[in-house]
């Protein structure tokens, strides 16, 4: 499936050879990355998650990914990140987009996810996409983090 919006930006299902760099923007944008190149290569095969990855339609190079998960009428962006030279360009917005489209498209009705506290950007693009924040969590990740539990009904 490829979604071609406009000639910079490519938005299409992620495969086995995008995983290195996938594992790259996870580690330059998580101070404890949560997934390994493992997990990523679980989700290829696995029929509840929609992994897709943004890259350069010029290079071809990855350059953000998003992974959700979509189970009946519920769905969670379990993980969302874009490479530290691509943020700020619209590729975090152009990934959440696709994802809640196809999650409408699955007959979702809600589609949740978790944000760090310390993440602002996050927390403004979410927001400008109709979520609104429901709730809090202490010690969410491995490293005590607070986090803000984001909802948005479709």
């Amino acid at each position: 499936m490829t979604e071609n919006d406009d000639d910079e930006i490519l938005l299409r299902m992620a495969t086995e050879a995008d995983l290195e760099a996938v594992v790259a923007i996870e580690r330059a944008s998580f101070q404890e990355p949560p997934w390994s190149w493992r997990s990523f290569a679980s989700l290829l095969d696995d029929p509840y998650a929609r992994f897709k990855v943004a890259c350069d339609a010029r290079a071809g190079i990855v350059t953000g990914y998003i992974v959700t998960w979509i189970i009946v009428e519920d769905a969670e962006i379990a993980n969302l990140a874009v490479a530290p030279d691509w943020r700020a360009r619209g590729v975090g917005g152009r990934l959440l987009d696709a994802a809640v489209a196809e999650a409408v498209t699955s007959g979702v009705r809600r589609l949740h996810l978790e944000v760090r506290e310390s993440n602002r950007a996050a927390q403004l693009l979410y927001g400008s996409r109709g979520f609104v924040a429901v709730g809090r969590r202490k010690n969410y990740y491995r490293s005590q983090l607070r986090t803000h539990s984001f909802s948005a009904a479709l």
